[in-house]
């Protein structure tokens, strides 16, 4: 009798987390920005998605930049 593979354990270490956090780079081609200044000035007014540090790089986690998104997106609408 073989013994049947366990969970992949890839998918146990991930638990839920993204498959990549996002950069600066990345919400300035997401949003159309003119540059990562935007970004980091977003993020000196904390008008920005949240964002953390890993050592001297700001990511970002794609979850909450989407709910972000989709803060600022309810709240064009209201006004």
């Amino acid at each position: 009798m073989v013994a049947s593979p366990g969970p992949d354990p890839r998918a146990t270490l991930r638990g839920g987390l993204p498959d990549r956090y996002l950069t600066p780079e990345d919400l300035v081609t997401m949003f159309g920005l003119p540059s990562v200044e935007t970004v980091y000035a977003w993020r000196r007014k904390r008008i920005g998605p949240p964002g953390f540090r890993v050592g001297r790089y700001l990511r970002f986690n794609p979850a909450a930049v989407q709910a972000w998104e989709a803060e600022r997106t309810a709240l064009d609408d209201a006004a």
